[in-house]
This record gives C-alpha cells, sequence and structure tokens, in this order.
C-alpha cells in the first residue's frame, strides 16, 4: 500500500498547476433512498458529494459517495467511494488524464479497493444537446482481501493486498431535453487479470428550483470473478435530492 499511496500523492501533485488561477469550484451534494439487489437484499440512505474546478487547460474533479442501510435493526450495507481525477486538455478534442479511487465495502470480499493510473481521452461531441466523452489507460489495483476462517476449529487466514497491472475504461454521455430536464449514463470498466469490474449508471433530473432537483437512478455493478460466496451482480435504484452550488 505504501505504493498506492505514493503514486496518489505523484497524482495529486500534477494537477497542481490546476490551482493556480481563480477558477471557482461548481457541483453538487446529494441525498438518496434506494432499493439493492445482489449482495446487498436491502433499502438504504446515502449521501454524495461530486465537484469540478475547470481553467481554459485544467480540469479536476472530486466525488465521494457514501451509503449505509440497515435491516431489523442489523447493518446490512455500509459502502464508501472516493475518486479524483485531473484532465489536461490537448486540443478541442483530445485530453489526458490522471485518477485515483478508493473503495470501502463492509458487505464485500474486500476491505478495500483502490486504483491509481491515467491515459488519454476524446470528446467525441459536445452539445448541446448532446454530450459524450470517452477515455482509458493502464493502471494499478490494489485489493485488500479480507481475513476468512475456515475448519473445524476455524483457522483465521491472514488477508493479503492483491497487486495487478489493470485497465481502465469510461464512457459519459449526457443528453439535456430542455432548462428542466436531462439525461446521463456513465459506464466504466476496470480490468484486471484477477476480475473484472464492470459498472453503468443512468439518471434521470429533473429540475425543481434554482438550485434544487430531483434525481431517478439505476445502477448495475458487475464483478466478472467474485469471490466465493458473493453474487457477480449488484443493482441500486435510487430516488435523490440534488442540491447544485458554485454556478
Amino acid at each position: 500500500m505504501k505504493l498506492f499511496f505514493a503514486a496518489m500523492a505523484s497524482g495529486f501533485c500534477i494537477a497542481m498547476p490546476a490551482f493556480a488561477d481563480d477558477a471557482k469550484w461548481k457541483g453538487e451534494g446529494s441525498f438518496s433512498a434506494g432499493l439493492n439487489t445482489g449482495n446487498t437484499e436491502t433499502s438504504d440512505l446515502g449521501i454524495g458529494l461530486k465537484m469540478a474546478r475547470e481553467t481554459q487547460v485544467w480540469k479536476n474533479s472530486v466525488e465521494f459517495v457514501a451509503d449505509y442501510g440497515t435491516k431489523n435493526g442489523s447493518e446490512t450495507k455500509n459502502r464508501m467511494f472516493f475518486a479524483g481525477q485531473t484532465n489536461r486538455t490537448l486540443n478541442d478534442d483530445a485530453f489526458v488524464f490522471a485518477r485515483v479511487s478508493h473503495e470501502v465495502d463492509e458487505f464485500s470480499a474486500f476491505d478495500s479497493r483502490s486504483f491509481i493510473g491515467g491515459g488519454f481521452g476524446w470528446q467525441v461531441f459536445e452539445g448541446p444537446p448532446a454530450r459524450w466523452s470517452l477515455e482509458g489507460g493502464p493502471g494499478l489495483k490494489f485489493d485488500e482481501v479480507k481475513e476468512i476462517t475456515s475448519g473445524d476449529p476455524p483457522v483465521t487466514v491472514p488477508g493479503r493486498t492483491d497487486e495487478s497491472f489493470s485497465f481502465i475504461a469510461a464512457s459519459k454521455f449526457g443528453y439535456v431535453f430542455n432548462d428542466a430536464v436531462k439525461l446521463s449514463n456513465d459506464t466504466s470498466l476496470l480490468y484486471a487479470d484477477t476480475s473484472t469490474q464492470i459498472g453503468n449508471k443512468a439518471s434521470l433530473t429533473a429540475l425543481l428550483t434554482k438550485s434544487l432537483s430531483a434525481r431517478f437512478s439505476v445502477e448495475v455493478r458487475h464483478d466478472t470473478d467474485p469471490k466465493p460466496g458473493f453474487e457477480e451482480t449488484d443493482t441500486a435504484t435510487r430516488m435523490s435530492i440534488v442540491y447544485a452550488f458554485g454556478g
């Protein structure tokens, strides 16, 4: 993990040139309620924060998500996810990026999963009304595998850290129907020899006031090679109240 944190620090150092001017942070905070299927059959509450700061050449963005759920007094979901990304514009359509992410999910086979990498991106088109970008590149993935017990009497096996070369790819699509309604569909892929995680989130957002919106979203997360006893696919259907700030 020392390698991960050193690389993460280096990645944020790359982003420092974008903080040298007076560009403002813009973004949104959200509060959601959802239903989950897969490894957790439960309802949950969640909070989210997305922010971006963009200049003529640089764009920095951060994302944080936390979900928590209980059923009959017992905890059934406890997940946190963080990601940070820096884009450096090359021309009107092309850019390079560096990205770090970290996820903790108590109801998975992993104590944590982390990624650091970068690559090349392409703005396929930038509306209005539609906007679509593609990006991809190599990186390193760090999986902190949980301790397991087996046998009779139980035998505790120490957890381990699996490090693997990986490849990340993403598609980000948005469509603005009018001043009040917009659609987004984000797809991600994180490939490694051990397993590949594929995710897709589709959201429909409707403006309620100048700063408040209502959002309906469906998210599907798939693991091609889950640990024994875990499901391949998780889904989450959510209704959210979203507060926009900064612009």
